[in-house]
Formats: C-alpha cells, structure tokens, sequence
C-alpha cells in the first residue's frame, strides 16, 4: 500500500470562485444598506414635514375662519387686512395671503409663531379657499360659502414633501 503523498488544496479556479462569490454578497450587502439608508432619510423628511403641517395646525386650530366681529351676513376682506403680518394674523383666512397665492413660511413656524431655524430647509406653504357647502372639491368665491378648506404643503429644498388639507366652517 502506498501512501497518498499529495494534499489535496484549494485549486486556483476554487479559490477564484469563493472570492467572486464573497465580493457578490458584499457588494449586494452595501446596496442594500445604501436602499436603507435612503428609505430612512425619506421617512425622516416626511416625519418633519407632517410635524410642521401639525404646528400650523395648531396654530389655526382657534381663529376665527373670518375677521374676529364680523358678522355672518357682512363681506370681509379674504387675505390679510390692511397693515396685517404673518405675526398679527387673527382669523384663518389671513393665512391666504396677497390675490389668493398663500402664505410661505420659510424657514418654517411653530404653532407659537416663532421661528423653527433648525427646519431651514423645509418651508410651510398654506392656502386657504372657500368651497361649495354641497361639493368640498368646488372652490367658490371668497366669503360666498360657510366652508373653508386648508391646505398645507410642506417643500424641502423646494421640492415638495408632502400635502394636507382640512376643513372649517365659518359658525
């Protein structure tokens, strides 16, 4: 009987094949993380947009759909009235801003009105508009309705986020 005087090894093309496939997995573990990552970062902005929808939210959630006095059967000036700020705003169509285009906060606000410096990159559009008391989808002439909706769009870096809306009645 004669002995098997030779080892039997890794072959080069083994060895080749065993480093290709460990370099596949590698590759594919970084894409991964890499599709993670950019998923997390995505739920992040949105968890921050929906945040500042909520603080203007807030901040809407006790004025007066119209000029605080006016009353039911009067006109009323949609928009801000004469000599109005952003930081003077007292009823929610004032949030509406100059011929119906909204009003921009950027950087965003607080439902305080203060400013929220670290969210620089995000800005707070909000637009409010009369609708139809029978069709919440048809918008009417401004004061021509009890109903109001708002809406809120929140942009980071000019890129839209995401978009609410609600509604408010004048009563």
């Amino acid at each position: 009987m004669q002995a098997n005087k030779h080892n039997r090894g890794f072959t080069f093309i083994e060895v080749l094949i065993a480093t290709i496939l460990i370099g596949l997995a590698i590759a594919s573990l970084m894409a991964a993380n890499r599709a993670f990552t950019t998923a997390n970062d995505a739920g992040t902005d949105l968890s921050t947009a929906e945040f500042l929808i909520e603080q203007i939210k807030e901040l809407t959630a006790l004025l007066p759909v119209v000029e605080p006095g006016t009353p039911e059967s009067a006109d009323d000036v949609f928009g801000p009235e004469s000599g109005e700020t952003q930081a003077t705003y007292d009823d929610l169509n004032d949030f509406d801003g100059t011929a119906g285009n909204g009003t921009i906060f950027s950087p965003p606000i607080n439902a305080n009105r203060n400013v929220l410096n670290d969210y620089a990159t995000f800005s707070q559009q909000v637009t409010v508009e009369n609708v139809s008391a029978t069709n919440f989808e048809q918008v009417v002439d401004p004061l021509r309705s009890s109903f109001v909706r708002v809406t809120v769009s929140v942009s980071q870096n000019g890129q839209m986020v995401t978009s609410t809306s609600w509604l408010r009645a004048r009563y």
